[in-house]
């Protein structure tokens, strides 16, 4: 095994095998504990995209809310639904609220705010916003919405980041990467998919083609496309197994490039970036 691949694992979090039953229950108890430990919140707030990620954390953080108010709490689970206009995948999206069953529902259509930013930031520079940075100020509009709504409500903001995006620093910094805890941290993209099955998650929803679908002029562009390298590789290399030499060399590439992403802002004290 690669040294600098023992290094990632061991900051990933990830094991070669899992047994899903029991990391729902992990995940659940984790989010569970949180609020009793944090009393002044009332839930979780998370923004749900029809995607694997927000549908599999959707569904922890409901089951946690349930199993809290069973018990005597006064909890909620509020799911957002924040399309940039029309959604594309709009059907994926409804079957993935229809499955999480959340205590609440609510849109913000997020395009208004986010054109009026964008046309704002030109009108001052007199310069385009390219269409890739463009697709974070949507990313980094739906964290503040859910903080806005989360604060609105005395709720916590549940992140949807695995270790697999984590390794390649594939979301927005401040943008779909802020949040106040990460439940499914620890777990790749195929365990996060045997979970999903293992709750009875429609198939279509953890078996759809993974995409940040943040650029206007890419709609729908995988996350494999956008990163040169699948998935499966990322999730082999996580689990300790070989790898081809390109594809370890781009994922290393990704870690070691997307580091800030995983660090607090740098201070004068702070040596890891030199």
């Amino acid at each position: 095994m690669r040294e600098l691949q023992k290094e990632i694992i061991a900051e990933m979090k990830v094991q070669s095998e899992i047994d899903p039953q029991a990391e729902i229950r992990r995940s659940v108890e984790f989010l569970k504990e949180y609020l009793i430990k944090h009393p002044f919140l009332k839930g979780y707030v998370l923004g749900i995209s029809g995607g694997q990620d927000s549908t599999l954390v959707g569904k922890l953080a409901q089951i946690a809310i349930d199993e809290l108010n069973q018990e005597g709490g006064k909890y909620e689970f509020v799911a957002l639904r924040l399309p940039y206009g029309v959604q594309l995948d709009e059907d994926d999206c409804r079957d993935a609220l229809d499955f999480i069953n959340p205590s609440m529902v609510t849109t913000v259509d997020i395009k208004p705010a986010v054109d009026a930013s964008v046309n704002a930031v030109e009108m001052a520079l007199w310069s385009l916003v390219s269409d890739f940075n463009k697709g974070n100020v949507k990313a980094r509009h739906r964290m503040e919405v859910q903080y806005n709504v989360g604060a609105t409500r005395g709720l916590a903001v549940v992140g949807t980041d695995h270790s697999a995006e984590a390794v390649t620093g594939f979301y927005t910094k401040y943008g779909d990467g802020g949040a106040d805890l990460c439940p499914i941290f620890r777990l790749n993209k195929r365990q996060g998919r045997l979970l999903l099955k293992t709750l009875g998650c429609p198939e279509h929803l953890y078996s759809k083609v993974p995409t940040a679908d943040l650029e206007d002029d890419k709609p729908g562009l995988s996350d494999e496309v956008a990163l040169g390298v699948t998935y499966d590789a990322i999730d082999d290399y996580l689990e300790g197994r070989s790898v081809c030499d390109e594809d370890a060399e781009k994922i290393e590439t990704w870690y070691l490039k997307s580091r800030h992403k995983r660090k607090m802002p740098v201070t004068i004290f702070d040596n890891w970036w030199k």
